[in-house]
């Protein structure tokens, strides 16, 4: 789908939310090649003049966005431009550290300077999310990494996004697009759903929280008593979520619950995904696994290398603690590994070549049964 060029005349839009968590303030951002530019095919929805982002026709994509992992995010925006039917009905919103720093690599101007850089004829935004509006409430996890205050942007997505803007794609930064992403737009959500994902119903629901928690009489199992179905674990790095829905229950208070409780008696131990499973499990309406190929970052302890599960693949994650652009710039990649890097923009420092991006693989290069609907 994403190879042909004709259907590929414009970019789609889609809102994406990217949030920034700044690692070296002082650095300089890397330097990124210019995508290609696509365009819009036959049968996509025409512009409403004046709309701006409040456009009914557009597609919404949530991203968080940060000096670190902003290799990541260009690739994730290249792959879902590339495949998209309709490109230019894709905006994309990008949540970045507010004390990014003035003039400091990493800051919002530096990062919207770089993504424009990249994709001139992008549609996004950038709002800017203060830390101390979730520091208080973030309690030690098992990696460091987990606890940086991007990583519960997503919760304030419906505070922080236009009122216009009736859903969102939450995304990682750690993805690649293989299919048209507005197939992932389109899931239906029921009234009763306020979030769609992948469930994983075969994993161990009870790890993810700690003996404290199953014990307490007022907690346990209680806490999932009379929701829609069982609980299981979905990963929340890929999520539909119905942002009105979310403002009108107060989700965002509802997960900051949790993490007081959290603080007060130690009920788990990762970071921002158990308060998210505590609100949703057995509630979430269940998207196909083949929006959310994950843990392609490897085992979190050994490092190893993980092939992509069976069945039809759409979305590529590589969650988990290796990540693609690390092993490949230390020479050790992963064979999955060599799919991300045709995605990859980075030009690398003393890199004299074009500022021209690399061949993406198109859909071909993957198993035929990994885009069969």
């Amino acid at each position: 789908m994403g190879g042909n060029p004709a259907m590929r005349a414009g970019l789609a839009l889609v809102v994406v939310v990217v949030a920034v968590v700044v690692g070296d303030v002082g650095a300089a951002l890397p330097r990124f090649a210019e995508a290609p530019e696509y365009r819009n095919g036959e049968g996509c929805p025409a512009a409403v003049a004046g709309a701006g982002v409040c456009d009914p026709g557009l597609v919404h994509i949530a991203m968080t966005l940060d000096a670190h992992y902003l290799r990541g995010s260009m690739a994730a925006i290249y792959s879902l431009l590339k495949h998209a039917s309709c490109p230019e009905s894709i905006f994309f919103h990008f949540l970045a550290a507010a004390d990014g720093g003035e003039g400091g690599g990493g800051g919002v101007g530096e990062l919207r300077t770089a993504v424009a850089a990249s994709f001139p004829s992008l549609r996004f935004e950038i709002y800017p999310f203060r830390a101390d509006a979730v520091t208080g409430l973030i309690s030690a996890s098992v990696r460091a990494a987990l606890e940086a205050p991007l990583n519960y942007a997503r919760n304030y997505l419906a505070d922080l996004l236009p009122k216009c803007v009736p859903r969102a794609i939450y995304l990682d930064s750690d993805v690649l697009a293989v299919d048209d992403v507005r197939r992932l737009w389109e899931t239906r959500l029921p009234a009763a759903a306020v979030v769609a994902a992948p469930e994983y119903c075969h994993a161990n629901f009870s790890r993810y929280f700690t003996e404290t928690f199953w014990s307490d009489p007022q907690l346990g199992d209680r806490v999932f008593a009379g929701r829609r179905r069982a609980p299981c674990y979905f990963n929340t790095g890929v999520m539909v979520i119905d942002l009105r829905r979310w403002r009108v229950g107060n989700y965002r208070r509802r997960i900051e619950v949790w993490m007081e409780l959290q603080k007060e008696k130690r009920i788990y131990e990762l970071g921002s995904l158990p308060p998210f499973l505590l609100v949703f499990a057995g509630e979430v309406e269940a998207v196909d696994h083949r929006w959310n190929q994950h843990g392609l970052g490897g085992d979190n302890v050994l490092g190893s290398c993980r092939p992509l599960h069976k069945g039809p693949v759409s979305l590529m994650h590589w969650s988990g603690k290796g990540k693609p652009w690390d092993r490949l710039d230390a020479g050790k990649p992963c064979p999955l590994d060599h799919t991300w890097k045709s995605y990859d923009l980075y030009i690398a420092e003393g890199d004299s070549s074009s500022a021209s991006a690399p061949f993406a693989l198109s859909s071909s290069a993957l198993p035929a049964a990994a885009f069969s609907w």
